[in-house]
């Protein structure tokens, strides 16, 4: 793991999205480069790309490609972008490389239950906690090969 100066970090208290749903669109976009991550949830908020749900997926619906049950969390989808974008300006401010960056980390958590009003008062909002942490992907570079003597190869028959 990188140290801190090496990691950008942005955090939503009490969200207004489904847990389950963030769940799902934090694994769509955990491990992606940010260029990707960002584009992947405007096609969500367009309806163009799907986000496959593979924890909470009963009674969902298939979609076309590989993937099996998936939806369109728009809501989502557009409080985690705001979360990206804000975690991308603070790796700005930091001083990170922003074409080296991708999502690292995104940690969903359940948030403070408040009061719906209205006569249904007993149940209870949708709130949730998102930490979205982007790094710096090092540059590797290819190892040298050092040329090495060629082993020869003895055949039947033949000796020294």
């Amino acid at each position: 793991m990188a140290s801190n100066e090496h990691i950008a970090v942005a955090r939503g208290f009490n969200v207004p999205v489904s847990r389950k749903f963030s769940l799902e669109v934090a694994r769509f976009i955990r491990g992606r480069d940010l260029k990707v991550a960002k584009r992947l949830l405007q096609g969500v908020m367009t309806t163009k790309v799907a986000v496959p749900f593979t924890k909470y997926h009963m009674d969902l619906g298939h979609k076309r490609g590989p993937m099996a049950q998936g939806r369109y969390p728009i809501k989502v989808a557009e409080e985690m972008l705001k979360l990206v974008n804000s975690a991308e300006m603070n790796a700005a401010n930091k001083g990170l490389d922003v074409d080296a960056l991708y999502v690292s980390n995104v940690i969903t958590g359940k948030g403070n239950g408040g009061q719906r009003g209205g006569r249904h008062g007993g149940r209870q909002t949708k709130r949730t906690h998102i930490e979205v942490q982007l790094e710096g992907r090092e540059k590797r570079k290819a190892p040298k090969k050092e040329a090495q003597p060629k082993k020869e190869v003895k055949k039947k028959g033949e000796s020294k």
